[in-house]
């Protein structure tokens, strides 16, 4: 006798992910009625019949592969009278709903795609309930077609079939379409292919913005391409058809293997063999290179038509000759690109062809870039199938809006026990980027539906992100850099109790006003006391030495003594016969506690790099000529706690640079570990914490982790977000509503 009908309210990441389909699926096994609706606080469902405990239990164990369930609420209610179970309308209250991420094609939808007796046959924009776009192109919550950029495609019969089925896994997908009523490109794959063949550049658009698009292996093109984004030397991201490909060109392990055929499919950093079939002007000077895997239907149809559009899909396995160059499609420094004008206007000197669709892109999104470091993956940037997911913090605070910083912008937005980063959003140093920076932020606040009680930002008063905080008219929490890159660790991985933390990276204003960024700090909940930090060394022209390795080695050469070498040494440098006696008046040379500089520094020394084209070039570079790390016995020295490196870059003056790439790596590693593990023995704690750009080396990174974790320290980095700037709004947030 059944006496009671159940009310269950889920909560979690239970929309856009196939949730109502699959509860519709599993009451018709347990012969339920009722019925599931989306509402603003995730999804409803009421069921009556003989078996809702076997019915619960089999969601709350096993729910839809892509759903989290957060909470569920079960409340008895009067029976009703009906005889079946359904799907109902939404409500659409506003309430504390979460959005999915844009997903690959999965593996049914691929089949579909190459199988010429589907309806789908082809078809670029092809998905199911399981798979393609969700955030990019959701305009609020709740997560049904007309809130979406799909609703201007009026469905056709045969998907309005599949869609009211069932037993089909579009049943009650809201991106489902077809070439009879989706989306449409506006070039034949055909096309494309022979255009990319004959040394095309083209801007293709796709799930979350344009790509710039060429055949890697033509150098000419990748030149051109090169000279039309104002890229000189920054690597290019290359897709390739699958693993096969991907291993005639990169070194893969599994953790790396497992990342690229990931359902995020990013972009993954890996080693480069020996000899290559891609130009080299894809990732000069550098032994790695940025791999990704097609994830949309598009991507797929271009090595499929390349592979000559056969209808056998042993292709998807073997190794395939085209590889593409696919780079963000913008002007230097500006925002993704987006809209079909936009890129008429603004890339049409750079692309031979624009490649556009008419589906809205609502929200742009980058592509995701990892790296694995001690079988770990690495956020280098936190975009396009990760964001927004929500990251659990230890407890609840109050509704904490962070903006970031200035380089490599996040925001992040808490609700509750959660914290929601945003995609990445890049440098804002132009008015397009800060508006997508306020976009962004807008969009974010009124589709979680959170009205932020208090904001966050860096300390240093000048950065535009600071600014827009203050003129919210809400409580403002300034916290120091290096701080919130630390806490961004406490904050995903539960460390409320007092922890070491160590930051290297290029900058943070420090609580003295002075540029920082080698420290070491005692953190215990949202409080931190500086512990330590690198030794202090000069910036000869200021910010301009963070873009000319030569000036911070000159300055140690002045520093120990050697400044009459300058003008000799960097003799190809205009300022540099000069400089000696800036540095000797102190005139504009401000001081610098930055890992990021002692990299310069050694760079300059060893010859590598005198100039840069792109941030972090220099430590790339160096430790691209690592072989096998050495450590030098002396190399440094601590004094009040500053970490002092100078018999180490001392050395390196005279020394080969792949002996002293070797060298430096390996006596910083063991330098590090034994400041860390003083320090930490002296404050009785076993737990460290590892965060800033500097830990995205993966030969600095593997080797401390090992160093402490021998010496049995609990060692944590960022695995949620990046370790570097891109990072910090998650720790700003966490301070902050701390506090």
């Amino acid at each position: 006798m059944i006496s009671k009908r159940i009310e269950l309210r889920i909560n979690g990441l239970v929309q856009g992910v196939g949730f109502r389909p699959y509860i519709y699926k599993l009451a018709k096994i347990h012969n339920l009625t009722g019925w599931v609706n989306n509402s603003g606080n995730g999804v409803i469902i009421e069921i009556q019949g003989l078996k809702t405990k076997q019915f619960i239990n089999t969601l709350t164990k096993n729910p839809p592969p892509n759903a989290l369930i957060k909470k569920v609420e079960y409340n008895e209610i009067e029976l009703i009278q009906e005889d079946r179970f359904q799907i109902i309308k939404s409500q659409t209250q506003q309430g504390k709903n979460e959005l999915a991420a844009d997903s690959s094609i999965c593996p049914d939808c691929l089949e579909d795609l190459l199988n010429p007796n589907s309806p789908y046959y082809l078809y670029p924009f092809v998905s199911c309930s399981h798979c393609g776009p969700r955030y990019s192109i959701t305009r609020q919550t709740p997560y049904d077609r007309a809130n979406t950029s799909m609703a201007s495609f009026k469905i056709c019969p045969t998907c309005a079939d599949e869609y009211a089925d069932s037993k089909s896994r579009r049943f009650h997908a809201q991106s489902i379409a077809c070439t009879e009523c989706g989306p449409q490109l506006s070039m034949p794959i055909k096309k494309i292919i022979e255009l990319l063949q004959q040394g095309k550049i083209l801007a293709i658009k796709g799930l979350g913005g344009f790509h710039l698009v060429c055949d890697a292996s033509n150098d000419a093109a990748v030149q051109r391409l090169r000279q039309g984004k104002k890229r000189d030397e920054k690597p290019l991201a290359v897709m390739v058809a699958n693993l096969a490909s991907a291993k005639k060109l990169v070194h893969i392990n599994d953790a790396e293997a497992q990342l690229l055929q990931s359902q995020q499919r990013p972009i993954v950093v890996l080693s480069k063999k020996n000899t290559l079939s891609i130009s080299n002007s894809v990732a000069p000077d550098l032994k790695w290179l940025g791999i990704m895997l097609p994830y949309t239907p598009l991507h797929y149809l271009l090595f499929h038509q390349a592979a000559g559009q056969t209808d056998e899909t042993s292709w998807l396995t073997q190794s395939q000759s085209l590889c593409l160059v696919m780079t963000s499609a913008n002007n230097s420094g500006e925002p993704l690109i987006i809209d079909g004008n936009e890129a008429q206007n603004k890339l049409s000197s750079i692309a031979d062809a624009i490649i556009d669709h008419d589906r809205e892109i609502i929200m742009r999104c980058d592509d995701s870039v990892v790296r694995v470091i001690n079988q770990q993956a690495s956020f280098i940037r936190r975009a396009r199938g990760y964001a927004p997911q929500a990251i659990k913090l230890p407890h609840v605070i109050p509704a904490t809006l962070a903006v970031g910083g200035h380089l490599k912008n996040s925001v992040c937005i808490t609700r509750d026990d959660e914290a929601f980063v945003s995609q990445h959003i890049g440098d804002i140093n132009n008015a397009a980027t800060l508006h997508y920076f306020e976009e962004t932020i807008d969009r974010l606040l009124s589709v979680l539906n959170i009205n932020p009680e208090r904001v966050a930002h860096d300390l240093h008063p000048d950065f535009h992100s600071t600014r827009y905080a203050q003129s919210l008219g809400l409580p403002c929490f300034a916290i120091q850099h290096h701080h919130a890159h630390l806490a961004a660790v406490a904050a995903e991985h539960n460390i409320c109790q007092p922890a070491i933390g160590l930051a290297l990276d290029g900058f943070g204003l420090g609580s003295d006003h002075s540029a920082w960024g080698g420290e070491l700090y005692l953190l215990d909940g949202p409080h931190f006391q500086r512990l330590g930090h690198l030794q202090t060394l000069k910036q000869p022209g200021g910010d301009i030495a963070a873009r000319e390795p030569w000036r911070m080695a000159a300055s140690f050469l002045h520093q120990i003594g050697r400044g009459n070498e300058i003008s000799k040494r960097f003799q190809a440098q205009p300022a540099a016969k000069n400089i000696h006696q800036l540095l000797h008046k102190n005139i504009h040379t401000p001081t610098t506690t930055s890992c990021g500089r002692l990299f310069d520094t050694a760079s300059g020394l060893l010859n590598i790099k005198h100039k840069t084209s792109y941030e972090g070039q220099a430590a790339m570079q160096l430790e691209s000529l690592v072989t096998e790390t050495t450590v030098m016995s002396g190399g440094w020295q601590i004094k009040n706690n500053q970490l002092d490196l100078s018999p180490l870059l001392t050395t390196l003056v005279d020394t080969d640079p792949t002996q002293g790439a070797n060298l430096f790596h390996g006596t910083l590693i063991e330098a590090l570990s034994k400041w860390i593990t003083h320090t930490a023995t002296t404050h009785d704690t076993n737990i460290v914490m590892l965060s800033g750009g500097c830990f995205l080396n993966q030969v600095l990174a593997s080797g401390v982790i090992k160093r402490l974790q021998a010496r049995e320290f609990n060692v944590f980095l960022p695995q949620l977000t990046a370790p570097n700037d891109g990072g910090i709004s998650l720790g700003q947030a966490w301070v902050a509503g701390s506090l």
